[in-house]
């Protein structure tokens, strides 16, 4: 006998969140958001100025991370009075607008993991969002694209830089399907990036080695993927400890390049080693690995992990959380809203909009410019095809999540313009060739599947030409200014000066559009209430009423936008 259903449940199977995969809690293996009943209570014991005991452990039973956060993460001397506060009285300081920012840092210095869990489980998202506007480093928020190629395409991911540098990206990340493409894939970015808007951070997602490499060489000017994780058997299955990732970072900043930590909320269990605690317990503990390292910001936000959060009760709420504390502890925080989580739009929406409206160092941590199709990081939850939502969304709500609309005729000047640059770098370096079909096709793209096939051959000869030859950020230089492009060029050589005098190791920066250095030292967050901190006004609030087809109240047949 089959079951008879109405014709509204039978609509409501159909709606795409249905899609979406759901489970409910198993706190043995930590497949619980936040409050797991084997998280550790909360307590410390300092004596002579060594913490000996934490969160209901004492040190003869640590293992590294609790070693590592002890020693070097918490300040043994503001611990015991910081840990007798109780959760609900810090999380006062969080969200009273009277307390500042610094009368918070004071105290979270020497909270322990377990009390900083206390801490957020007392707060609703509404909560947490107002103590994220107050406690992000850097007053302005900015935005992060991801520009890849789901062919490896240099022109592509040059082109589309030029284009997300111009909407107002301030970072940029690429990927590889094809690890070998690497350096002609990142110096695209690094071309295409500067032909927008000056000043724009590129960065190419590899395993550490290369990466590092490339930084060093001065073809990417930050980095973001040195992963940290909350479970010691989950650090030592990628061959790492705390302090060989810290030893790491410290590589990257005796070269001045910008990097900052990766984890998030999920990753553990995804592993098969959360211990039995929650996601956010393990996860604050990787935040406190990366504020021991001496490291100055943390790309979280679940991230790649945003399914396992995402199918159980509070998960989203969890991640939220944690952009928070990262935030707390002072750290940079690109907060996520990455990879594609969902199938639901009104919740691609609702996950994004506890960082949108608060505001964030970062409020993605990698937006992808290119359509899904092509983006190497396993697709974001908005794409290419959502930037005019995105700035519907900023005007309709007078909050600055980083971008603008820009005029058709802009964009295609730009993308062409890339990819002209890119066509002069390449031959002045004696790299594999592009053609002026490439360069006509890639201006009006949308995605890899409207352009001509490359040589796949020559391109993988040209990267590995670019390894061998020991090319670096100048010679970039040299081309761009003997193929005309010197403008380009001298926006280059400014990011790396930045690199050499270190400006970009401060906590939060970024390169301004006239190439100065804005971070939390010289644009330090503000906020105290209402009528302070960081709002969209000005010339900015301007830019960001302007839309695609706005318009005028007095010829509503003429559009302004």
């Amino acid at each position: 006998m089959t079951t008879r259903h109405s014709k509204r449940t039978e609509i409501l199977e159909q709606r795409p969140v249905n899609l979406d995969g759901f489970v409910e809690e198993w706190p043995e293996v930590g497949m619980v958001a936040m409050d797991s009943p084997y998280d550790p209570e909360p307590s410390v014991r300092v004596e002579n100025g060594v913490i000996v005991e934490m969160d209901g452990k004492p040190r003869a039973e640590f293992d590294f991370l609790d070693q590592f956060i002890a020693d070097h993460a918490i300040d043994a001397d503001a611990a015991e009075a910081a840990m007798a506060l109780s959760p609900t009285e810090i999380a006062h300081l969080l969200i009273d607008p009277r307390a500042g920012r610094g009368d918070v840092l004071a105290v979270s210095r020497g909270l322990t993991p377990a009390k900083l869990l206390e801490v957020v489980k007392t707060m609703n998202v509404v909560e947490m969002m107002m103590a994220l506007q107050k406690m992000r480093a850097r007053r302005t928020p900015a935005n992060q694209a991801h520009a890849t190629s789901a062919r490896d395409n240099p022109v592509q991911v040059a082109a589309d830089a030029a284009e997300a540098s111009l909407r107002g990206f301030r970072e940029l990340e690429t990927t590889l399907g094809v690890v070998r493409y690497a350096p002609l894939v990142a110096i695209a970015l690094q071309v295409g990036s500067q032909a927008g808007t000056p000043g724009v951070l590129t960065q190419c997602a590899l395993e550490e080695a290369t990466e590092l490499e490339l930084g060093m060489r001065g073809i990417t000017a930050y980095a973001e993927t040195i992963s940290v994780y909350g479970t010691e058997p989950v650090f030592c299955d990628g061959d790492d400890t705390p302090w060989s990732k810290a030893f790491l970072a410290s590589a990257y900043a005796s070269r001045g390049i910008k990097m900052r930590f990766t984890s998030g909320t999920g990753s553990e269990v995804q592993m098969g080693n959360a211990d039995g605690k929650s996601m956010l317990y393990l996860e604050i503990r990787c935040i406190l690995v990366t504020k021991g390292a001496g490291v100055q910001g943390l790309q979280n936000g679940s991230i790649s992990c945003i399914g396992v959060p995402g199918a159980v009760p509070a998960g989203i709420r969890a991640v939220l959380a944690e952009n928070l504390i990262a935030s707390t502890v002072d750290l940079e925080c690109a907060s996520g809203n990455d990879q594609s989580f969902s199938h639901s739009d009104m919740r691609r929406v609702a996950r994004l909009l506890p960082q949108l409206l608060p505001g964030t160092d970062f409020v993605c941590s990698g937006y992808s410019s290119t359509p899904n199709y092509d983006n190497m990081f396993a697709g974001s939850n908005v794409d290419a095809e959502d930037y005019d939502d995105w700035n519907v969304l900023q005007r309709d709500l007078q909050v600055d999540g980083g971008l603008r609309h820009v005029p058709e005729p802009e964009i295609l000047a730009v993308r062409n313009r890339a990819a002209r640059a890119l066509q002069g770098v390449f031959a002045r370096l004696g790299l594999s060739q592009i053609t002026d079909a490439e360069v006509e096709a890639v201006t009006y793209s949308h995605g890899s599947e409207e352009l001509p096939p490359r040589d796949v051959l020559e391109d993988l000869k040209a990267a590995q030409s670019v390894m061998d030859r020991g090319i670096t950020g100048l010679d970039i230089v040299k081309a761009l200014e003997a193929s005309g492009f010197s403008d380009m060029a001298h926006t280059l050589l400014a990011v790396l000066r930045h690199r050499v005098s270190g400006d970009l190791l401060h906590t939060s920066a970024i390169l301004t559009p006239e190439l100065e250095t804005l971070s939390a030292v010289n644009d330090t967050n503000d906020y105290a209430g209402p009528g302070s901190g960081y709002r969209p006004s000005g010339a900015r609030w301007e830019e960001m009423k302007r839309l695609r087809h706005v318009v005028s109240a007095r010829n509503p047949e003429q559009e302004v936008g």
